[in-house]
């Protein structure tokens, strides 16, 4: 008996003190499915899908989505504890000094003074009559839910806005190159709107206006280049690298996808994930209700102590030494100041709210899916209306050309003619562009959904 109540000590003391844990490694972004590279891949650019597992590896707000899931993870352990016993070690050693006062009938006890080595092991668990405790851990893996739905939507949010990003970095680009050839032809007008003027063929008033134009092209050229230059730091950030290179394709490399459908089902809306983050709030919250109920019970909790009382270090393992104690202590709250009743309450308010919160994101899940769209139409309609002018402003600019060698146009129409080409091939790129980071904001909406499986299904 006494080894018995020496192991069991012994486990106790090991079971309370606390093990240093190893310094574990960064947690990182652990979700690469998330990314879906598969439909990124249909872009077929390397340098995009290069850039996203990038932004994986990389990127701080992928990171603490990681460790909010972990968190939340803990935190699930911890209310789980509660439903599970309760044991722990609380020894003391005290010397008591009493006085000669104490006093039993006509016997007086007089001053002493001795010590008292007091190590008990105390166990207590409530027994979870009415579940509430099992409410609660139910209650804390719904939050765990809406977490690991928060993290998805940080991978869905980062990709589109990134590859967007990209897309526009390709536009500011191909508008630098454009620029600089619209440039270098309206210095190429200036200079010969200059010799008609010195020839006096033309006004000083047809000089200042190819002038100005030259100027106003300038300017239109350094907000390209801060609109890159944006870009990149943008990119960089995303990235968590302010040294790295934005590697990107050039503008003719750029793909449209074709094959998207152009109508959904509302019941898409159930993928995205602030819809499955109101989901289990509902539930989250109905637990919550449910346990706030059954605070309104009887607690029943079965307590119990074994261990070793003694007044002398030598006698501390003795038999007389050992103590032993146990029963069951039921509890109720007769009076809370109404506490209870007001928490009820707050918890039925909240699940409403919830609710209401719940049909909102419905609808504007629904509402996004069908603003994207309609500018995914928009986008498409506009960019092929640009692609016909252009075909018909490049016919232009050859007509020009070929009257030029017959001698029924001069340079100066060959130079304006191709002018206007550039200004239009500007807008056939921006529409191009647009179209492309068009399917981006579907795929955001549809909640990082593959279109092309969604058209599968219908």
């Amino acid at each position: 008996m006494k080894k018995f109540f020496i192991i069991t000590l012994l486990l106790a003391a090991a079971i309370q003190i606390p093990a240093f844990a190893k310094t574990s490694a960064p947690v990182k972004a652990n979700h690469i499915e998330y990314m879906n590279l598969a439909w990124w891949e249909k872009y077929k650019d390397e340098n995009l899908t290069n850039n996203l597992l990038k932004l994986y590896d990389n990127n701080y707000d992928l990171k603490n989505a990681a460790l909010m899931v972990k968190e939340n993870e803990q935190a699930v352990k911890i209310q789980f504890a509660n439903e599970l016993p309760q044991i722990g070690l609380s020894g003391q050693l005290y010397r008591d000094m009493r006085s000669s006062m104490q006093q039993f009938g006509n016997m007086q006890i007089p001053s002493y003074a001795q010590y008292n080595y007091y190590l008990p092991i105390t166990a207590s668990y409530e027994v979870d009559i009415w579940g509430t405790n099992r409410l609660k851990t139910k209650s804390m893996k719904q939050q765990l839910e809406i977490v690991k739905e928060a993290e998805r939507a940080t991978y869905i949010a980062l990709t589109s806005d990134f590859a967007s990003d990209y897309f526009n970095l390709i536009r500011a680009d191909e508008f630098l190159n454009i620029q600089n050839e619209l440039i270098k032809t309206q210095e190429e007008i200036a200079a010969k709107v200059k010799d008609k003027y010195d020839t006096g063929l033309c006004t000083i008033n047809d000089l200042l206006s190819e002038q100005r134009l030259l100027t106003t092209l300038k300017e239109e050229r350094n907000r390209h280049i801060k609109t890159r230059d944006t870009l990149i730091d943008t990119m960089r950030v995303y990235l968590s690298d302010s040294s790295n290179t934005i590697k990107r394709n050039n503008y003719d490399s750029v793909i449209l996808l074709t094959g998207i459908p152009s109508e959904f089902s509302t019941s898409i809306v159930e993928n995205r994930p602030d819809y499955l983050q109101e989901e289990a709030n509902i539930k989250r919250i109905g637990f919550d209700v449910k346990a706030a109920r059954r605070e309104f019970l009887p607690k029943f909790i079965i307590f119990g102590q074994i261990g070793l009382n003694a007044y002398h270090l030598d006698t501390l393992f003795n038999s007389a030494s050992q103590m032993f104690s146990a029963g069951v202590l039921p509890s109720i709250d007769l009076f809370a100041g109404g506490r209870k009743i007001a928490f009820l309450k707050l918890k039925k308010f909240q699940y409403e709210e919830a609710l209401n919160s719940y049909q909102k994101t419905i609808l504007t899940g629904i509402k996004e899916m069908n603003s994207g769209l309609v500018e995914y139409k928009e986008a498409n309609e506009n960019y092929k209306e640009s692609a016909d002018r252009l075909k018909m402003q490049n016919q232009t600019y050859m007509l020009a050309k070929d009257k030029r060698e017959i001698g029924s146009a001069s340079d100066l129409d060959v130079l304006y003619a191709k002018e206007a080409y550039l200004m239009v091939r500007k807008d056939e790129v921006s529409n191009k562009i647009n179209s492309v980071i068009s399917t981006i904001g579907l795929y955001k909406a549809a909640g990082g959904v593959d279109l092309y499986k969604i058209n599968e299904n219908i």
